[in-house]
């Protein structure tokens, strides 16, 4: 990754927002080991180890990050290493809960823990801590993590790309009398050469596995005249996920098929639609699963319509019914109704971001049915 990218996707003024976030919860600390918030702060992918990396940000102090003398290297390599934020590295016979306890304010009240850290982790803070009451720090950083800058968009826009590509390779994979296993390893390959750092997930489910939303691949031998769901996505060297849903068929499909996939096309392009600042996520699965519904697909659409995506696959905000929190430009999230009478089933899945006036798609290969000769 560019240089320069990367200073735009973990900026140095981060750190100091999470820092003004962290007073305003009231907490006196937040503390966040290796994971999806330690990377979006400070763009330190750090390994998860039984040996302490946490970056500590005290609502009224410095913040620094204490890490393994063996790690030590790393961390002053990556993104961290420019911040700013002191590395306080630790030795193998010291405390680093100590240290970290040491360093804040006797006094303090409540700290927020990484919602990723190890629960023995967590729990040797707490001896360290006994006086501060622990909170998850997921709510202090959800409000900044939800509202992604235009660097964030862009490297959405890559990963969507990236995956766009994979899916245009697929009917030369998708065969009658091969086994979802072997067309899943392909796209699995196929991930990597188009861009990917790592393969996320892969669901190959052909005809009655369709149906089931997380279909691991399996065995079975795909036959002429099915249905077939690709739901596919993987993690950019940027950090940065990818999450897309497509539907093929080896030859001509059932009539049936037929008759709900194109209820679904509608409902999924309702929902695109529904997308706008102030629109809640609540309307948006309802513009399409009214459609549904009224087709008489109710019960066979038994999923949310979607959920964020970011450094996680999946993260606020989620597309869901009762969540009246209004969307706000750079909210990205998936846009993915599905259908699943039990024969087959059919989802289509796109990325978008809200924007100003309404959303833009960070998928654009065909949402209709592909059928593979």
């Amino acid at each position: 990754m560019e240089t320069d990218v990367t200073t735009e996707l973990y900026p140095r003024e981060r750190v100091g927002l999470v820092r003004e976030a962290t007073g305003k919860a009231g907490l006196g600390a937040v503390l966040l080991t290796p994971g999806p918030d330690l990377r979006y702060v400070t763009g330190y992918d750090a390994k998860q180890l039984e040996r302490l990396t946490c970056l500590v940000v005290p609502a009224g102090g410095e913040p620094f990050l204490v890490v393994p003398r063996l790690e030590l290297p790393a961390a002053q390599e990556s993104p961290a290493g420019s911040l700013g934020v002191e590395l306080v590295p630790w030795d193998e016979t010291d405390d680093p809960y100590a240290l970290v306890a040491r360093r804040l304010p006797r006094d303090v009240g409540s700290v927020g823990v990484a919602d990723r850290m190890w629960a023995v982790m967590a729990l040797r803070f707490r001896g360290a801590m006994p006086g501060a009451e622990q909170v998850a720090a997921g709510g202090v950083l959800r409000e900044l993590r939800m509202r992604k800058s235009a660097a964030e968009v862009a490297a959405l826009r890559a990963a969507g790309e990236a995956i766009d590509r994979v899916h245009r390779r697929v009917p030369e994979l998708l065969k009658a009398g091969r086994t979802e296993r072997e067309v899943g390893r392909d796209i699995a390959d196929a991930i990597i050469a188009e861009g990917h750092e790592q393969v996320d997930f892969v669901i190959v489910g052909s005809g009655p596995n369709g149906a089931n939303p997380h279909a691991e691949l399996s065995d079975r031998v795909i036959r002429p005249g099915e249905p077939v769901v690709v739901d596919i996505g993987g993690t950019m060297p940027s950090g940065y996920c990818s999450d897309s849903t497509r539907n093929y068929c080896v030859g001509e499909p059932p009539a049936d098929y037929r008759a709900y996939f194109a209820v679904l096309e509608e409902a999924q392009r309702a929902s695109c639609e529904a997308v706008r600042p102030g629109a809640t996520p609540e309307e948006v699965d309802a513009a399409g699963r009214d459609i549904i519904a009224a087709a008489g697909h109710g019960e066979h659409f038994f999923h949310r319509t979607g959920h964020g995506i970011g450094l996680e696959s999946h993260e606020d905000p989620y597309i869901v019914a009762g969540n009246r929190e209004p969307l706000e430009p750079g909210m990205a999230f998936s846009i993915e109704p599905g259908i699943y009478p039990g024969p087959h089933g059919a989802r289509i899945e796109d990325i978008v971001v809200c924007t100003e006036d309404g959303y833009t798609p960070m998928n654009v290969t065909e949402r209709g049915l592909v059928i593979v000769d």
